[in-house]
């Protein structure tokens, strides 16, 4: 395996980050096509075989239990201290007032709970899931050096943190469709290798994932998830 720096930090990451949205029960959430923890152990375990210290997943990612998932496994297989982890925040993660977004007490909310829920006292990068056009940029930015975390804030879908407070985004990385293959709309073509350099710009995709069932669209609507003001 091959270990290159995250971003302009001096963190050590493998060349491949195991992205574990694909793990979580599936009656949690929007991802009805998860697979639970059974089936989705084998695929740390080896991935840590294979030399790979780099696990990416989401506080909204099967509302909370790929994070559940991750943590356990990490800790039967190894050591915290030899992975990094990155998880992010915005989703929405229950209803009523500030049970999603960008907002200092949102944040300092979730960050407390994925912290449980991964069973560690730290992570390694906090990422900004979307953007959040009701929270100040300032007090998202001022919350998320405040939290349990090394390396922040890494945002998925803008660098408009920059112009805020330049050198601010150490690590950017660009959203990518991981079915149809495709950047957002009016993003940069991609360097070949260079992909971790290159901040995503302005665009998301309207249309909901094409395999989310009937049932988990209701069942968002229900709750008031997955909502977003553009």
């Amino acid at each position: 395996m091959e270990y290159v720096k995250l971003g302009r930090t001096g963190l050590e990451v493998s060349r491949i980050c195991l992205g574990c949205m694909s793990y979580g029960f599936p009656d949690r959430g929007n991802h009805a096509w998860s697979i639970d923890e059974a089936e989705s152990r084998p695929f740390i375990q080896r991935a840590l075989e294979g030399g790979i210290n780099f696990f990416d997943t989401a506080n909204r990612y099967s509302l909370g239990s790929s994070e559940e998932i991750l943590g356990r496994a990490i800790k039967d297989f190894t050591r915290r201290d030899e992975v990094v982890i990155a998880t992010k925040v915005y989703g929405r993660m229950r209803p009523g007032p500030n049970g999603g977004g960008l907002s200092r007490k949102a944040i300092i909310r979730e960050i407390d709970d994925s912290l449980q829920r991964l069973g560690t006292d730290y992570v390694d990068l906090y990422q900004i899931h979307r953007w959040d056009y009701g929270t100040p940029i300032e007090e998202t930015l001022e919350a998320l050096h405040d939290g349990d975390l090394h390396h922040d804030p890494a945002s998925a879908l803008f660098n408009a943190c920059l112009a805020i407070r330049p050198g601010s985004c150490r690590v950017r990385t660009p959203w990518l469709d991981a079915l149809c293959q495709h950047a957002e709309p009016g993003q940069p073509p991609l360097p070949r290798g260079r992909a971790g350099d290159v901040a995503a710009l302005r665009g998301r995709r309207d249309r909901r994932h094409s395999l989310e069932s009937a049932s988990a669209r209701a069942a968002d609507a229900r709750l008031g998830l997955h909502k977003h003001p553009y």
